[in-house]
């Protein structure tokens, strides 16, 4: 399972200083130490060199720490460095950092269009300021509201655009998606939002011809696909699984296969390059008979399964698959004893070399530890039990498979999507033989499209394939206790759960006392803070006015229950992205929806028109009626909620109500909220506007 010596796996002790350089300098962003961090990395590499040429003669093999120290120090510091280095933030020709009239920019990926918006990222190649021109670099997210450009623009397009970048929102609501980070983490910072005729293409075809080519193939073969399937989402699957392209899979099929956990088939990943290499293998077998037939049949393999990285866009996951498995082929060929932990800590060093930023990408990190639990954890799972039927083995050996990558990837999978599939080893088993005959079939019928009832045979096979996979996975989406939803860890609690596993998992490997203790107590530090943070949820009231943009969202917390009131329903995605993830993070248990309109009466929570009272706080909602409102006394209030776009001001609403703070939505428009908080700041008045602005929380006890 482990290796019993650290000499047995000298990459994977190599590789976690360097993982915790990377962490460092992503986390703190020491940009401004930066001649410091090199000057470091040179004088202590310098005396590395220096004691090992001078190894004997200082006989350091009685203090080997020295090199142990030094060696890791050298590549904590790189690992830094390599962040740092590769954050654009920190090139001084930075688009961002040259005055701009207009860009030149290059498209960078391939266009997808989405309700209407095409989006892709480009790079900035040049900066123009009243006819002067500068070269800069960078990466923007561009949103074009032109849904024909789809058909004009593709990969490579130089298109000049206005340099009225904005930089990405934060979250502004608490649980929300954190998009600013998860494009940040891509090295894009900055977005343009554009209209037709707001950009001009200056030419065509000037990216990677390589990548040109991939992204035109790919292109070619989805549309393939769409001659002879009928079904959009056998078609959209078919697209994903064998190709690696998304952007026709709906929601619906997405959520069956997360609630599944089946997701990873619809990633393009090792299991995919797994299958392709076993079909390669035996179709080259007949090359070993030859002198040369195994270097040819390396070679061949190689080439392949490269093309194929390429033809589905040198995703992390396939990259990584890809080194690993050519490693595995020359080591085969050349007779050479593989360690897979050594040949996964190298594929993870190179992938990382090129792009530190791959760390932080949730496919990268799952399927790098689905993997290292396939290595490390299914052997002591296997022999948990022991058949001696031939089939009861093979199946149990598909088990300890499952077992052991669910187990593993479980806290992880749980921190970023909060959910456990209690089926996962039903629904694993079950599309095992399905996605191995949509993987032939589908590499069959685009190799033989051109044969008329070959193709439509393997093209029935494909579809009939995809349908039955995705309406078992839907049977089982749809069972009671599917999955375990509302599951929110800390990054302490996540930890926590990877020193459980690993421990328990190498006692029952090792039996050492020590690691039981470790993993017991790991358990109990685990349920002592989930406990807190369950009854620190269950006793505690508060008020939220989330920041909806153009919407409304006030939420009424009272323990494990909570009251929304809203315009928007709670199939609105909006709900869905903002509301819902609060609710639950919060550990909400029984939501109640209401509308604006509502009245609303409870023990702790009555609306009457626009009054609101929850326990000790009064709130108001002030819309376009309230200013034709005339009160006989002043009304005393904790919240005015401005909302409408009502004709006011805070003189105004001052004739009616004596209120502490003031709360303006994103529905107002910019003349209102700039009057109302230029007035607000003259009077001292506390105010907090949901636009463009984090949501404001408010406790009730």
């Amino acid at each position: 399972m482990i290796a019993n010596h650290k000499g047995e796996i000298p990459v994977v002790v190599l590789l976690i200083p360097w993982l915790l350089g990377i962490a460092v300098g992503i986390n703190l962003n020491p940009a401004i130490y930066i001649a410091v961090l090199f000057a470091c990395f040179i004088g202590l590499s310098a005396v590395f060199i220096i004691l090992n040429l001078n190894y004997k003669v200082l006989a350091l093999y009685k203090h080997r720490w020295i090199g142990g120290v030094l060696i890791n120090s050298i590549l904590l510091i790189g690992g830094c460095i390599s962040v740092i280095n590769y954050n654009e933030l920190n090139n001084p020709h930075h688009f961002t950092k040259q005055p701009a009239q207009y860009l030149s920019v290059r498209i960078n990926n391939e266009p997808q269009l989405k309700n209407g918006l095409l989006r892709f990222t480009a790079s900035a190649q040049q900066s123009i300021n009243h006819s002067q021109t500068a070269a800069v670099n960078g990466t923007l997210l561009i949103t074009l509201k032109d849904s024909m450009a789809i058909n004009r623009l593709q990969y490579g397009d130089e298109l000049l655009v206005p340099a009225t970048c904005t930089p990405i929102d934060p979250p502004f609501n608490p649980a929300e998606f954190n998009y600013k980070k998860y494009l940040a983490h891509q090295n894009i910072y900055y977005q343009l939002f554009l209209y037709p005729g707001q950009y001009r293409v200056l030419r065509h075809n000037t990216g990677n011809p390589l990548i040109a080519y991939a992204l035109k193939l790919r292109q070619q073969m989805v549309a393939k696909f769409k001659q002879q399937l009928h079904a959009p989402d056998a078609i959209a699957v078919a697209s994903t699984l064998i190709l690696g392209y998304k952007a026709d899979l709906s929601n619906d099929v997405l959520q069956a296969y997360s609630k599944t956990g089946t997701i990873h088939v619809l990633s393009v990943s090792g299991a995919h390059v797994a299958i392709i290499y076993f079909l390669l293998q035996w179709m080259l077998g007949f090359l070993n008979r030859y002198k040369y037939g195994k270097h040819l049949k390396m070679t061949v393999i190689i080439v392949l399964i490269w093309y194929y990285a390429m033809l589905t866009g040198f995703s992390p996951a396939v990259c990584r698959a890809a080194v690993m498995i050519s490693m595995v082929i020359v080591g085969n060929t050349f007779v050479r004893y593989i360690n897979m932990l050594n040949i996964l800590a190298i594929s993870a060093f190179l992938l990382l070399l090129y792009n530190p930023l791959f760390i932080t990408d949730v496919g990268f990190q799952l399927s790098y530890l689905a993997v290292a639990g396939l290595i490390i954890l299914q052997p002591v799972v296997y022999q948990w039990f022991t058949f001696k039927n031939k089939w009861a083995d093979k199946l149990w050996a598909l088990c300890s498979v499952s077992i052991a990558a669910q187990v593993i990837t479980f806290p992880l999978s749980a921190f970023y999507f909060h959910q456990f599939p209690v089926y996962f080893l039903v629904s694993n088993l079950l599309i095992i033989v399905p996605t191995m005959v949509i993987m032939y079939s589908g590499m069959g019928y685009l190799l033989f499209a051109w044969v008329p009832v070959l193709s439509t045979a393997l093209a029935w096979v494909l579809e009939k394939s995809i349908l039955v996979m995705n309406n078992a996975l839907a049977v089982i989406e749809h069972t009671p206790f599917a999955s375990i939803g509302k599951i929110w860890l800390t990054s302490t609690e996540h930890l926590l759960m990877y020193v459980f596993i690993f421990s328990l998992f190498y006692f029952l490997y090792d039996k050492k006392p020590w690691l039981l203790k470790l993993s017991l107590g790991c358990m109990l530090l685990l349920c002592i803070s989930i406990s807190l943070k369950r009854y620190q949820s269950a006793n505690t009231q508060s008020v939220a006015f989330l920041n909806l943009r153009k919407n409304t969202g006030i939420v009424f917390k009272s323990g494990n229950n909570a009251f929304i009131l809203s315009n928007l329903t709670n199939t609105d995605k909006n709900y869905s992205y903002s509301v819902q993830p609060y609710l639950d993070s919060s550990k909400v248990s029984m939501a109640t929806l209401y509308n604006l309109k509502q009245n609303i009466n409870t023990p702790y929570l009555k609306k009457q028109g626009n009054l609101i009272q929850f326990y000790d706080k009064t709130i108001l909602i002030y819309d376009a009626e309230q200013p034709n409102i005339q009160l006989p006394k002043k009304l005393k209030t904790n919240y005015i909620y401005i909302t409408g776009n009502p004709h006011t001001n805070l003189q105004q609403i001052g004739r009616n109500y004596d209120y502490q703070t003031l709360v303006i939505d994103g529905s107002n428009n910019n003349k209102l909220i700039n009057l109302l908080e230029n007035e607000a700041s003259a009077l001292h008045i506390n105010y907090s506007t949901l636009k463009r602005n984090i949501s404001l929380i408010a406790p009730s006890n």
